[in-house]
């Protein structure tokens, strides 16, 4: 279940005070961002396929009417079903009708960020399907009752332990905590669902409007089991995943294995081209491609428009000092970290997820990390932006601090007494470097963390020092 994105300021107090989570988010500093850094030095043309990358989303969202139009048009020839869902309600009423089609009783699914925004299986279950999670991350947060926390890691909140007890208490089986035994133990149980299974669901990394080709990546083989296996596949895509053409994705590929998991090339990358023909060996008897809206096409047309280009990698959460320390839950929906509080307001709404584009340090971490640049902190500004103008109302005491800041900036001298004034203050404020509490009204500021005491000496002090002592060299120096 997703906690709800109006109450992000305490789910995050409750993650800082979560100790097993807190451990669990440690592999994000110590083994995702690290391993991200030395793939992307090792391609050696990192930054020239970022920015053919960039080049190839940007043609693609400018002229997306035309690729898709391709895209089903190439489907279509193919003997590939298409259907088009304006919204949550008409993707599951699709893939619902879809599953009583074949008279469907066991739906396996490969993961999919595209079917948690549509909250399909939950809509399944209700309507009396067994649906199972194929993935390992995602099958472990299906067993616990809990929401994806990762765009690509799903249960990395989770502990070694947290996990060991979960398969032991779900599936009866010995408690163990030594992963390969704890994978094999969901192997098992997963190996007789992909037999059971009428139905395989999937996402789509990328949609190939050339050839209306259809592509999964992965590492554990499950989207290309629950993509073949069941006589019928139903491949649930967000519209902005197309791209034009074949030879665009190796540039996409290599970006997107390097940044989301440090790896030159993932272990499955599965291509469909059309159900299962006569020569076939395998694949499914009938395929269905489902091209989500649900929000997508207000996107375009807005000023965010570059929160389509994301290829859901997850760099940014990777490098976010904020989702680093509380995770993915405290964001409530179904996209968390930095590309999560830009994507989550435009999806559900500026009023009902308003903490989360401050959720943010505007560090730009998250934009270096980018594989197609997006400006991330630009966008949260511009939702920030749109808050102030439409629902923030500030105290009179804001108001006034704003107006005397901005006077003073505008006025050099009034900068420099204030910069003077900040160093006489130095000397009983300074506590080795550091001020512990302010007084009210700032308190607010310093109640989860330090406050920098002013600096002794002002970089302008500093300015005026080098330039006097660069003169005094010239002035010594002979002319030529």
């Amino acid at each position: 279940m997703h906690l709800g994105t109006e109450g992000f300021v305490d789910h995050a107090k409750q993650a800082l005070e979560d100790a097993p989570l807190q451990e669990a988010l440690h592999l994000l500093t110590t083994n995702f961002a690290p391993r991200r850094v030395a793939a992307m030095a090792a391609l050696g043309n990192a930054e020239e396929l970022r920015t053919r990358t960039r080049a190839i989303k940007e043609h693609t969202i400018a002229h997306l009417d035309h690729y898709l139009e391709q895209f089903a048009a190439q489907l279509t020839e193919l003997g590939v079903q298409v259907h088009w869902a304006d919204d949550a309600a008409e993707a599951r009423a699709i893939i619902v009708s879809i599953a009583e089609g074949v008279d469907a009783k066991v739906v396996v699914k490969g993961k999919s960020m595209a079917t948690e925004e549509i909250q399909l299986n939950d809509h399944l279950e209700a309507e009396g399907y067994e649906v199972v999670e194929t993935d390992l991350g995602e099958y472990i947060i299906q067993l616990a009752g809990e929401a994806p926390s990762h765009i690509i890691a799903p249960a990395i909140h989770k502990t070694r332990k947290q996990i060991a007890e979960l398969l032991h208490d779900k599936l009866q089986t010995p408690y163990t905590e030594v992963i390969p035994e704890m994978t094999q133990i969901a192997r098992h149980s997963l190996r007789q669902k992909f037999f059971q299974a009428d139905v395989g669901i999937t996402s789509v990394n990328f949609a190939i409007a050339e050839t209306g080709s259809v592509v999964i990546v992965t590492n554990e083989g499950n989207g290309r089991l629950s993509s073949t296996m069941p006589k019928v596949h139903v491949a649930v895509m967000g519209m902005e995943k197309v791209i034009p053409r074949l030879a665009d994705l190796s540039v996409m590929l290599k970006v997107l294995t390097n940044s989301a998991t440090g790896q030159k090339i993932s272990s499955y990358v599965t291509m469909m081209t059309g159900p299962r023909r006569g020569h076939d060996l395998d694949g499914p008897q009938a395929q269905h491609v489902v091209i989500l809206d649900n929000g997508r096409t207000s996107i375009l047309r807005s000023a965010n428009r570059e929160a389509l280009y994301c290829l859901r990698c997850g760099a940014c959460l990777n490098v976010c000092p904020i989702y680093q320390n509380i995770g993915g839950h405290a964001y409530g929906w179904v996209y968390p970290g930095p590309i999560g509080a830009v994507l989550t307001p435009l999806f559900v709404g500026l009023e009902s997820a308003s903490d989360l584009p401050r959720a943010s340090t505007l560090c730009g971490a998250c934009r270096d990390a980018c594989p197609v640049k997006i400006n991330i902190p630009h966008m949260l500004l511009q939702l920030r932006q749109e808050l102030a103008e439409t629902q923030h109302k500030a105290h009179w005491s804001e108001k006034t601090l704003f107006a005397l800041w901005a006077r003073m900036m505008q006025r050099p001298r009034w900068y420099g007494w204030a910069t003077k004034l900040a160093a006489l203050a130095h000397a009983p404020l300074a506590r080795e470097g550091w001020v512990g509490k302010l007084p009210p009204p700032f308190h607010g500021w310093t109640q989860s963390r330090d406050f920098k005491a002013p600096a002794a000496v002002s970089f302008r002090q500093r300015w005026q020092q080098t330039l006097q002592h660069e003169g005094q060299e010239g002035a010594g120096e002979p002319h030529s």
